[in-house]
């Protein structure tokens, strides 16, 4: 099966986020997808954006699994930065559900920013009625689709909402050029996101070091 028959037949039961983020991406971009996972995301955009791309990620299966697919998949720690690239080197850095498990989120961020012209970071929402519900009258942690683990199963180190990472933005001045807020069954949610949405999807400004600058 090719690259193209594969991806077809996966996204009939595409994940909503990746919709999203497929949509957001022009044609024939430079894609950087970190923690990529097993690559759906990054051939999706290969194959229906026509985007020259390429993923970070740490776990052996996941860089297996994106290599077996035919992808430019190199294994490494986001902890550790992006050194490796230069400023502004793609139009497009992605993040998408991993920036909980990171153990220097503010490092991987600022990177990121240098590295793209734009980036997207896409997370979920630890303030999301339902999860805020079953917390409070189970006693139990929960779990949900995009965070679908138990509390000694989860890579999550940290737990953020919608409202904190907008705060960390506003606080550091990094520009959110657009937010989508997506509820249980993929809905739109305009109104009160952190209290309605499952999960949040930002698109950043990039921001190139100083010394490029000058």
């Amino acid at each position: 099966m090719t690259l193209t028959e594969t991806v077809t037949a996966e996204s009939s039961n595409s994940r909503l986020d990746y919709d999203v983020i497929v949509r957001m991406v022009d044609r024939g971009m430079r894609v950087l997808d970190l923690g990529c996972g097993d690559g759906l995301l990054l051939a999706r955009l290969i194959n229906e954006r026509g985007a020259r791309g390429t993923g970070v990620e740490l776990s052996q299966e996941g860089v297996q699994a994106a290599i077996a697919r035919g992808l430019s998949v190199v294994q490494g720690n986001l902890d550790e930065g992006l050194a490796d690239y230069q400023d502004q080197s793609f139009d497009w850095v992605i993040l998408n559900q991993t920036l909980q498990s990171l153990h220097k989120p503010e490092l991987v961020l600022e990177e990121m920013l240098r590295v793209g012209k734009r980036s997207i970071v896409g997370l979920p929402n630890f303030g999301y009625w339902r999860l805020c519900w079953l917390l409070l009258f189970r006693g139990r942690v929960p779990s949900t689709p995009f965070h679908p683990y138990r509390w000694y199963e989860s890579p999550a180190t940290r737990l953020l909402t919608i409202q904190d990472f907008r705060d960390y933005c506003r606080e550091r001045q990094i520009t959110i050029l657009q937010a989508v807020y997506l509820g249980r069954k993929g809905q739109a949610r305009r109104f009160w996101p952190n209290w309605r949405a499952e999960t949040g999807i930002f698109v950043l400004a990039g921001r190139p070091s100083q010394a490029a600058r000058q």
